[in-house]
């Protein structure tokens, strides 16, 4: 075996270090580019859809807006919400129940409503009305509460994170012709970009159920 003097040992040395360093050198430019690449599609894809979307309200509140149109008249697209028998039928997502509608339709009453999911999970909701224009507009804040109306937080029952203690709500009605209705549910102060979307679905899920109770 070829011995190597102290001339040639330093220089496969020298080599092997500059090999070694030229990898690792690469390797990392190959992690900076990725680093880089990743903040810029964080920057220009996540970060413009919330900043520009018209849900958000500040740097910490967003909304939820949808709205539907209806083949069915005002008068009976309002008493679809204001009739305890009525929202039993459409209250909740498609799959779920409403045995329980307590309304009080009145300013400053509370009405006590109850979803059950297909596997009977039932969750409890508050409707505290703070301003009723006939025909027109309701607006109510909805808690989460136990079967008595108790209030309790939205984690007690195994919420995400992203919804808060109290949503505001902001119905509104608008007359298209004599047999259609435009509805639109404005929802605020989801902590939760996320949240809102969830609620979307949801609520446009209801609102099929919805659609066959006021369109028959």
């Amino acid at each position: 075996m070829a011995q190597l003097n102290s001339v040639d040992f330093f220089q496969v040395l020298k080599q092997s270090l500059l090999q070694l360093y030229c990898i690792q050198t690469i390797h990392a430019m190959k992690t900076l580019f990725l680093l880089k690449l990743t903040i810029f599609m964080l920057l220009n894809h996540i970060a413009p859809a919330q900043t520009k979307s018209p849900n958000v309200m500040n740097n910490s509140t967003y909304t939820m807006t949808i709205t539907q149109t209806f083949n069915a008249p005002l008068e009976k697209v309002w008493t679809a919400f204001t009739d305890a028998e009525s929202i039993k039928r459409w209250w909740g997502p498609v799959g779920f129940t409403a045995p329980i509608a307590n309304i009080n339709f009145r300013e400053g009453n509370v009405s006590l409503v109850c979803m059950r999911s297909p596997d009977g999970f039932e969750i409890f909701n508050t409707w505290t009305y703070q301003k009723i224009s006939a025909m027109k507009s309701i607006e109510f804040i909805q808690h989460f509460t136990d079967k008595s109306g108790k209030k309790i937080k939205p984690s007690d029952i195994g919420m995400p994170p992203g919804i808060p203690d109290e949503v505001p709500h902001i119905i509104t009605f608008k007359k298209i012709g004599d047999q259609k209705t435009e509805l639109t549910i404005v929802e605020h102060g989801y902590t939760n970009p996320q949240i809102v979307e969830i609620s979307k679905n949801g609520t446009a899920s209801m609102l099929q159920k919805f659609a066959t109770e006021v369109e028959r």
